[in-house]
């Protein structure tokens, strides 16, 4: 019975990890109606520059991971500088190609920098196991689950509560009528890609805490796309109880669909919960309801 508990619990904290990177796909689609293929590529991106500045330079965590959380914040406003902001006003198909190329063109970026071979993470937060009873944890993730939870109650509250993350909002619903307001359109778009920047660094010293990491690390973004879709991609709380429902369900997958078919179901079987919830719910669970007038 105590193994059972422990694929649930490591599923829910594997959910909340998952739901954190899902909180990068919804702070860009709920500030500028754009999804972000690439998120996974930012969040290895975000990985290597910790790793260049502790292991290669040398350099203190202390030093370091503040070092990384603002080059990848410069990242993100690079990205929608450069990128996102020249297709204003262009078919969402075209934002869709652009992030896909993106993400092609990152993962080249980080093979000719960094190369294919292993890297091994800095311990950046402490190796030893959370003990409760006869179950062992894995540290980071147990602390990662609690950042989570702390950056989704600071992050909702950004939205509801400040004129800034207000503005966001009012720019993803219409830009016409945001800059009629008085918005500053690309200021509330930067911002967004910004702090998805920010957030893809903390993601991957959670994801690879003192553990080998390759470019094919930002397969996670993918792990994390159903947690985002199930949240409708606008609901901050959503995505939390998302992640929780999908790391949930791929412990018990884990413990009891892996060993009758030789593994690799749980590696799936989030995404079939997802088909089936946006089957019945295309918005998601908690996606947002629009009344349009014809």
């Amino acid at each position: 019975m105590s193994s059972f508990f422990l694929y649930v619990a490591n599923g829910a904290l594997l959910g909340l990890l998952y739901a954190l990177i899902a909180m990068c796909f919804v702070i860009i689609y709920r500030s500028a109606r754009v999804f972000n293929f690439a998120q996974g590529e930012i969040v290895v991106v975000g990985a290597f520059l910790v790793w260049t500045f502790m292991s290669a330079l040398n350099l203190p965590a202390w030093i370091s991971v503040p070092l990384a959380m603002i080059a990848s914040t410069l990242l993100g406003v690079l990205i929608e500088r450069l990128i996102r902001r020249p297709l204003v006003g262009e078919e969402v198909f075209a934002f869709v190609m652009v992030t896909i190329g993106l993400l092609i063109f990152i993962r080249g970026v980080v093979l000719v920098i960094w190369g294919p071979e292993v890297r091994f993470f800095p311990a950046v937060l402490p190796l030893t196991a959370v003990k409760v009873g006869p179950l062992l944890f894995d540290r980071a993730m147990v602390i990662g689950g609690a950042v989570t939870l702390v950056v989704a109650a600071v992050t909702s509250w950004f939205f509801n509560h400040t004129q800034l993350g207000l503005e966001m909002t009012a720019v993803a619903e219409d830009h016409q009528t945001a800059l009629s307001l008085g918005i500053s359109v690309k200021r509330s778009i930067a911002v967004a890609w910004g702090i998805s920047g920010l957030l893809s660094t903390v993601a991957a010293i959670i994801f690879l805490n003192g553990k080998g990491m390759t470019f094919l690390a930002s397969d996670i973004g993918f792990s994390a796309l159903p947690v985002a879709l199930l949240a409708g991609l606008e609901s901050i709380g959503g995505v939390v109880l998302g992640g929780l429902i999908v790391g949930i369900a791929v412990g018990l997958a884990s413990y009891f669909l892996d060993p009758i078919f030789d593994g690799g179901v749980s590696a799936v079987f989030p995404f079939v919960i997802m088909v089936i919830i946006l089957l019945v719910r295309p918005s998601g669970l908690f996606g947002w309801k629009k009344i349009e007038r014809i």
